[in-house]
């Protein structure tokens, strides 16, 4: 089985002042280069590809630039381009900084085994909200995938294959907010 990582670097960072990408990780590096190490301590040698703006601490990363009209349109994008071929991505975004390499080779494994013949988008249902970012997206969905006229990132999940796994664990908290960043911040 050969794994991607698809990091979503594309937000505005409005909320926070800077984008998210590009802030300061207690671990050390940019939060999306904790994701992209994490990834790559999990899956060495896989690729990686960023959907968005370059890191600031891996600019040898590849990446397609995000038109900024939310992340169903910048996937669609992504799925109509030509990519490394791998048999399942990893779609992340970049505030969700609280991987461990421990947590996603364990969320990994799950999925691997609710779904071994890789048709379907894993997703994780987190406090009863569905979670297409942070799941496994099979490359075999991305004709779909590139063809749905959908701008709703919930609607473009819905609208595909897909199996969901109730999960519970930090690693799904966003953050989102100057408050859930000093929230995050302090308990590093």
């Amino acid at each position: 089985m050969k794994h991607g990582l698809l990091l979503l670097s594309g937000g505005a960072g409005t909320r926070l002042g800077a984008p998210k990408h590009a802030l300061d990780h207690p671990a050390g590096g940019s939060w999306g280069g904790h994701l992209a190490r994490v990834f790559e301590s999990v899956f060495p040698g896989a690729p990686i590809q960023v959907l968005g703006d370059p890191l600031p601490d891996r600019p040898d990363l590849p990446h397609l630039d995000d038109p900024r009209e939310g992340p169903a349109v910048a996937l669609r994008i992504w799925a109509a381009t030509e990519t490394a071929t791998v048999d399942v991505w990893w779609v992340v975004a970049c505030d969700q900084v609280r991987w461990t390499p421990e947590k996603l080779t364990d969320w990994a494994a799950v999925c691997e085994a609710k779904d071994p013949s890789r048709t379907h988008w894993v997703m994780a249902l987190h406090a009863g909200c569905l979670q297409p970012l942070g799941g496994w997206l099979p490359d075999g969905l991305r004709p779909a995938l590139a063809a749905s006229p959908t701008h709703s990132l919930m609607a473009l999940a819905a609208s595909l294959p897909h199996l969901t796994v109730p999960r519970e664990g930090s690693e799904w908290d966003d953050v989102d907010t100057p408050e859930e960043r000093g929230r995050f911040e302090a308990g590093c």
